[in-house]
């Protein structure tokens, strides 16, 4: 380190700005003898991405904030892959079911933005943050607005579990990309946006998103019955629908809502077929 002691003497011709040379000088021999021992290799790490200017995100201890901000950037990219429905009144209609669930919600606190996509595949996902995506073919698949909003509701129950998070966290540590630091943002949006088009839900995870959709439908007054209505609607297809191909057996996840389901909430809300069907007539001309 003589040279830099060399520079800074010439830096420094004051007393006061010595002083502060000699202080930058221990300062940086300080960094250099703790960076060479194996034992800080979070230092460093932390060092590098200072340096480097990339911002880090700690997945294991995510605010709300943070992770709002990283499902608006993940947004950002999604949106500019699909093709976004931008009629307001299907907008408002879909945002209106969404606001109502997410009311009867375990997590309300966090903004909700609910799209809408121009696609006739049955299908539905969310990402972290509070931001849900719903095919236009889902919503003319479904029989009635219970259907629906069952569908919109387990979506919901993703996010208010903070499934992505912890699918992202998975994700990073197989791929190896995160440190002692945490995960680079870039790839976390990289991650997240694959995350939600792919759809790698556990059973697990699956399995809670239908008990949190069913209480939101309770609480909400929707009639819980629309939920096992859908599973059994998307049964009877030739083909199974995007929105089954990666979840865990239908059968079985109607077996359990059958059992979740209280007679008292069964009925309500949403179930009549002839009003859903002539908006949706209206909504889509």
């Amino acid at each position: 380190m003589a040279w830099f002691g060399s520079i800074a003497a010439r830096l420094v011709g004051r007393s006061r700005l010595r002083r502060l040379g000699y202080g930058l000088l221990a300062l940086v021999t300080a960094i250099a003898v703790w960076g060479a021992s194996p034992q800080v290799v979070q230092a460093r790490d932390w060092l590098d991405l200072i340096f480097r200017g990339v911002q880090v995100l700690q997945l294991s201890n995510l605010s709300d904030r943070d992770e709002v901000q990283l499902g608006r950037q993940i947004d950002q990219q999604l949106t500019r892959q699909t093709r976004i429905i931008t009629d307001p009144r299907i907008n408002s209609y879909v945002s209106a079911i969404g606001d109502r669930l997410v009311q009867a919600s375990s997590r309300p606190n966090i903004p909700y933005t609910f799209r809408v996509i121009a696609d006739r595949g049955v299908n539905a996902y969310a990402t972290m943050g509070g931001f849900v995506y719903v095919n236009a073919g889902l919503m003319l698949a479904a029989d009635n607005e219970a259907q629906l909003a069952s569908v919109i509701g387990h979506e919901i129950g993703h996010v208010a579990a903070r499934h992505a998070v912890g699918q992202m966290r998975q994700r990073a540590i197989a791929a190896g990309v995160l440190s002692a630091t945490g995960l680079d943002r870039n790839r976390a949006v990289q991650i997240g946006v694959d995350l939600a088009v792919n759809r790698p839900n556990s059973r697990s995870d699956e399995l809670e998103a239908d008990r949190l959709s069913l209480e939101m439908l309770a609480r909400s007054g929707y009639g819980q019955i629309g939920a096992i209505q859908f599973f059994e609607k998307l049964l009877g297809q030739p083909s199974p629908p995007n929105i089954l191909s990666t979840h865990p057996n239908t059968r079985d996840r109607i077996a359990i809502a059958r059992q979740l389901i209280q007679p008292r909430y069964a009925d309500g809300a949403g179930l009549d077929n002839r009003a859903y069907q002539a908006l949706l007539q209206s909504l889509f001309r």
